[in-house]
């Protein structure tokens, strides 16, 4: 049997080290898609992520899409974080999302979209307010071109992953809503928003769960209490020992695990719990409290917000 060593294919004094040395790992890209309604705060969600340095790219056709994330993924790219704003203003080319999106998730791209929306009543006050035609208004009224633009975009709302009702925001909170809407955490991360809110009011266009308060004793009929809110220790206090109240939210809890669980495996990312009484000022705010620790205490990245607090 042969002993020489086996010929070598690497050229004297040239390291053989491409074995054993791997690429460096290119972190993964996201891309957010920024759609809605017209007029409903798209500009203003595009500057927030300009000024969280995103590549943000206005009023683009979605087959463009597919070229732009190529050269971002791309080896070298110091681009990582793409924000698209496409919307009906393309014309005919906005039909062509959906297929866009399926397209991107066949390639294992990462994306989420961001969808914006306000009633219809906001919407033409905020057009009215600029003297703009809506883009599909045509020869119509502006209610038309809205009613048509609700029609094309249902089928992405429906897929979206954060959806922002504007109707009651000014800049500074919707600017504070996307920059929650976008923040750092991996695909597995489910971010939470507990919002107390007044019946008298409206219940909140955003909310994926509702839940009444009502049946709990109002504290506006305790005198001591009336000028206090759900914030306050004796509120909060008075609310927690009515019969029901812990064991209503300790058995919530327990029925929201599995639907939570369930929003995570359908990639819905961003859940919106809007907790009632008849203003918005005591039982609702103190039971979004509680039911925010709990849901802190089994895992959960939950934020609270009382939307009615003051107005009364």
């Amino acid at each position: 049997m042969s002993t020489e060593p086996s010929p070598t294919t690497v050229p004297q004094g040239i390291p053989a080290i491409e074995a054993t040395t791997h690429a460096p790992e290119r972190s993964d890209a996201e891309v957010l898609v920024i759609t809605g309604m017209s007029g409903a705060g798209r500009s203003r969600a595009a500057a927030v992520l300009e000024d969280l340095d995103w590549y943000v790219v206005d009023n683009m056709p979605p087959r463009m899409l597919v070229p732009l994330v190529d050269m971002m993924t791309r080896a070298g790219s110091s681009v990582q974080r793409i924000a698209a704003v496409v919307d009906v203003r393309g014309g005919g080319f906005f039909t062509d999302l959906l297929d866009v999106l399926k397209h991107l998730r066949d390639a294992g791209v990462f994306y989420r979209i961001l969808f914006l929306d306000a009633s219809d009543e906001v919407l033409v006050r905020r057009y009215e307010q600029v003297r703009r035609p809506h883009p599909l208004q045509g020869n119509g009224r502006i209610l038309d071109g809205i009613a048509e633009e609700r029609r094309l975009v249902a089928s992405v709302e429906e897929r979206a992953d954060v959806v922002i009702d504007t109707s009651e925001l000014n800049v500074h909170d919707l600017a504070r809503e996307v920059r929650a809407a976008v923040a750092q955490g991996t695909p597995d991360t489910l971010r939470i928003n507990v919002v107390s809110f007044g019946f008298k009011y409206g219940i909140p266009l955003d909310a994926d769960h509702v839940v009444d308060m009502r049946f709990l004793a109002n504290p506006y009929w305790i005198t001591e209490l009336r000028h206090l809110t759900g914030r306050d220790q004796a509120v909060r206090d008075y609310v927690l020992a009515r019969p029901g109240a812990l064991e209503f939210v300790d058995r919530y809890v327990s029925a929201l695990e599995p639907v939570l669980a369930g929003y995570l495996a359908e990639e819905k990312r961003y859940v919106t719990i809007a907790v009632g009484c008849t203003g918005g000022k005591h039982r609702s705010v103190a039971i979004s409290e509680v039911l925010a620790q709990r849901l802190r205490a089994v895992g959960q990245r939950v934020t609270v917000t009382a939307r009615d607090l003051g107005k009364e």
